[in-house]
């Protein structure tokens, strides 16, 4: 003679149950990590650039896109510079990735 079993559906699906407390203190510590390893560097290298970018004056000689050259006029967001005697091109300021002063 065959056993029949008879299995619950609802119980065989079911998640197990875990502390809803311990997932989000999981999710806080992966965020917070992300933030100091990643995001909070990112800033300060940005401030950094920003700074960079706002102290050039006209004079400092720079690299923008690879090619160096003197800062002749500043304007919002392009620059000026020459890059051999009467050649003067214009440039983005987000292109400059160095000053010398």
């Amino acid at each position: 003679m065959e056993e029949i079993q008879v299995v619950d559906s609802a119980t065989q699906n079911a998640a197990p149950q875990g502390s809803a407390g311990g997932l989000l203190l999981y999710c806080l510590i992966v965020f917070a990590i992300i933030y100091f390893f990643m995001v909070r560097p990112n800033k300060r290298r940005m401030a950094e650039y920003q700074k960079m970018i706002d102290s050039i004056q006209v004079g400092d000689r720079i690299m923008a896109a690879g090619i160096y050259g003197t800062v002749k006029k500043i304007g919002d967001k392009t620059l000026e510079m020459e890059i051999a005697k009467g050649v003067v091109i214009e440039v983005s300021k987000n292109a400059v990735a160095s000053v010398e002063k």
